[in-house]
């Protein structure tokens, strides 16, 4: 309502509408090229195993050239930089935490890697399939992880909800390492 009768009624704001991920909307812009994991969150079928399955990948190809420093800086890195992208491209997507986003799966499946090698395939393997046990059926703390920055419907994302999309990852990621430390302590 407005004070001048002269002048129509205010509308509430209305929610921006939901936009699709594609080729043309990850290359509008660098944040959706990190945040979308180089277009392994394209995926029309599960692209958060998609991410992780391209973040095995790239952590075996980079493995061999990179050192323990320089996987903490770029896992340090990754994580700031990746706040801002998965921020900046739910904010375009117009939802909090979408589905394409699979930077947080990216950077908690490093995490993992880095922490577990020296293991060979089958541990590799086993931390994967836990890694996307904890990240798909959200038991106990990741699922508290999930909803702590959860904004309400309709709400603009902000940056609360850019650090939630990847919280609930690194969640994943310690109770993965958290079981495989028992497994290989008994």
């Amino acid at each position: 309502m407005t004070d001048d009768p002269g002048r129509p009624p205010l509308q509430p704001l209305q929610p921006a509408p939901i936009r699709r991920p594609s080729l043309r909307f990850m290359f509008s812009h660098p944040a959706h090229v990190i945040a979308l994991g180089f277009g392994s969150g394209l995926s029309p079928v599960a692209p958060g195993t998609v991410g992780t399955l391209w973040a095995w990948l790239a952590f075996i190809v980079m493995r061999p050239v990179l050192t323990d420093l320089h996987w903490a800086l770029l896992l340090s890195l990754g994580t700031l930089v990746g706040w801002w992208a998965c921020t900046v491209t739910a904010r375009h997507m117009a939802v909090a935490d979408p589905g394409a986003i699979v930077w947080d799966e990216v950077i908690a499946f490093w995490l993992v890697l880095w922490l577990v090698t020296p293991t060979g395939l089958w541990g590799q393997l086993a931390a994967f399939a836990l890694f996307r046990f904890f990240d798909a059926v959200k038991p106990g703390p990741v699922a508290w992880a999930d909803g702590l920055f959860k904004g309400r419907t309709g709400q603009p994302v902000g940056w609360a909800q850019g650090f939630g999309i990847l919280f609930d990852d690194l969640v994943a990621a310690l109770c993965t390492l958290l079981v495989l430390a028992l497994w290989s302590w008994r």
